[in-house]
């Protein structure tokens, strides 16, 4: 097993990011800042986590930076109001699901916008959507499912 050294388990929060976190063999490893990111997705065993909330433009092109996404997936994922999907861009799958929050009795619709790729997942909520934190902690408290990687933490965001 790779030792994962050289990241700082307190990074300062951003605007935008909800977690951005970097798991080995499913045991969460610490917080990781957005810079750097792919690095630890290219690492054995390593899987990168990444939640945003309404990220701006900027924060948006720094993470197609680290992964390499494709131009049309970041203008998708700027601006909610993209059709369900699921596009595939060279290595990597770009979903967009709709989604429901019951607020004050009414049902306001929101989207979540999944970039998933060789050791990473990052998604980004626009609009009406529930915290993602429940289920992070679900899946934190199993690392021998989240072991099994990014496609599993993707069918865990989606169900």
């Amino acid at each position: 097993m790779e030792h994962s050294r050289g990241f700082e388990n307190v990074v300062p929060p951003e605007p935008g990011v909800v977690a951005a976190g970097v798991y080995l063999e499913g045991r969460r490893v610490g917080d990781i800042p957005i810079d750097g990111a792919a690095a630890w997705a290219g690492k054995d065993g390593h899987v990168v986590w990444i939640g945003l909330l309404e990220p701006s433009h900027e924060l948006l092109l720094r993470v197609q930076r680290e992964f390499g996404l494709h131009d049309l997936a970041i203008e998708d994922a700027e601006h909610a109001h993209a059709r369900p999907k699921v596009e595939q861009y060279g290595d990597a799958l770009f979903i967009v699901a709709r989604t429901a929050q019951l607020i004050d009795g009414r049902v306001a619709f929101g989207e979540t916008h999944v970039f998933i790729g060789r050791g990473f997942i990052v998604s980004v909520r626009h609009g009406a959507s529930t915290s993602y934190g429940r289920v992070r902690q679900h899946w934190e408290s199993c690392p021998s499912v989240l072991a099994k990687g990014q496609d599993f933490i993707l069918c865990a965001r989606l169900a």
